[in-house]
């Protein structure tokens, strides 16, 4: 395997672990290029089934069991907390608000901090840990920043950790601490922070954003997971929320290499979603433009994914095009109506999650998504990451209640 330059006019190769964030000739987003496997489609699909019987930490994991699409490591090298095996959920009440007969619900959010990130950092603390990095560190809007912190004390690294100050939920701000990352906060949004890091990676910090491509390889293998709990039979439509598009970016590598090696006949057509407040991906998609445009200050109820430039973007729109899928956004009204219907479902999720139903639902309503269609939704963090904002809407309904109670008391009378 080696690191090439996503850009296909530039195509630059550098070796596997060269410690790299960016391509040397054209300062592009580079990307770890997957050698041919050495085994047939289906006897690396019994290959993995047979794994899930070993006792191996490196199979137990639903990340390293498919490591022969990732990047080789000795066993006693690999930082694993288990990630990955999260399940597919049966939408029901989800279902009927979304307007389709078959939506389920791929829950990243049961990871072992609670969020999808888990499955980028396993392969990314692990490349730390073959560089022999003492320092790792990330931006993030609370939950790259939780899953860093957990993993730095597993491969007993320090971490650190930059976030927008006083936008960070205080559920993933406490497991960042717990873990014993240090936490330096900066004015301004993600972007501010992710820039103050970035100037930062002469110091001998090891950088673990999205834009590390060891993060994309783990992230990919969400839907090697999901391929294999389907009997490889793709869904119709993917839909997932798009905050830095990191998943975006890594789904659309997934896909690609499992038609390339005939895992797969077919990719499910992928829906990025993003909030009206932070959407600079969706602008360009309803534009058409050549470039995305940064948000210059995002604001959106769901913090996960309040990102105004996400460094992603040429990653997730092949993608999006490769599958014949599309961008769109949708309110924060409409991601709180969402997020309320997958809490009476059982299920629930933080609130960048519920955009994914809010966008299925507005999708639907349009006619562009038609009823008999099967859906997978990607669910990205649990219902506890961010329980203020939980306990403030039911205030807000009790308040509202309230009002109109006395109101209608009132005329009554």
């Amino acid at each position: 395997m080696q690191l090439r330059c996503f850009d296909p006019n530039c195509a630059t190769t550098l070796p596997l672990h060269a410690a790299a964030l960016e391509c040397p000739r054209c300062h592009g987003l580079l990307e770890v290029e997957v050698d041919a496997p050495q085994q047939s489609a289906s006897e690396l699909k019994e290959l993995w089934a047979q794994r899930r019987r070993s006792r191996d930490a490196r199979d137990i994991s639903g990340v390293w069991r498919y490591r022969e699409f990732l990047p080789a490591y000795a066993a006693d090298e690999v930082v694993t907390l288990g990630e990955g095996n999260t399940p597919l959920v049966r939408g029901h009440r989800t279902a009927e608000f979304a307007g389709v007969s078959d939506l389920q619900f791929k829950h990243l959010g049961w990871n072992p901090t609670g969020c999808f990130k888990d499955l980028g950092m396993t392969v990314g603390m692990t490349e730390a840990r073959h560089m022999k990095a003492t320092v790792v560190a990330c931006a993030s809007t609370g939950n790259t920043a939780a899953s860093l912190a957990a993993y730095a004390a597993r491969a007993g690294v320090a971490g650190r950790v930059y976030l927008p100050a006083g936008q960070v939920s205080l559920n993933k701000l406490a497991q960042a601490l717990d873990f014993g990352a240090e936490i330096v906060e900066v004015e301004g949004s993600f972007d501010d922070a992710l820039n103050t890091l970035l100037a930062k990676t002469s110091e001998g910090i090891y950088f673990l954003n999205s834009i590390n491509p060891f993060r994309v390889e783990g992230q990919k293998t969400t839907m090697f997971e999901l391929l294999d709990q389907l009997n490889w039979k793709a869904p119709d439509y993917l839909v997932l929320p798009g905050g830095n598009l990191g998943n975006s970016a890594a789904f659309s590598k997934a896909f690609e290499e499992m038609l390339r090696f005939g895992l797969i006949d077919r990719a499910p057509k992928m829906i990025v979603v993003q909030a009206a407040g932070a959407n600079p991906f969706a602008q360009m998609w309803r534009t058409g433009a050549a470039m995305l445009t940064p948000v210059a200050e995002p604001e959106t109820i769901a913090t996960a994914i309040r990102i105004g430039n996400p460094r992603s973007w040429q990653k997730a729109l092949r993608g999006v095009k490769a599958t014949g899928g599309q961008v769109l956004d949708v309110t924060d009204a409409e991601i709180g109506e969402a997020k309320a219907v997958i809490g009476r479902d059982g299920i629930g999720c933080e609130p960048a999650s519920a955009a994914t139903l809010a966008g299925l639902r507005k999708l639907r309503t349009s006619g562009e998504i038609p009823a008999s269609a099967s859906v997978v939704a990607i669910l990205t963090g649990h219902v506890l990451k961010d329980t203020n904002f939980i306990i403030q809407s039911h205030q807000k309904q009790s308040q509202h209640h309230q009002e109109n109670q006395a109101e209608a008391n009132h005329a009554h009378s």
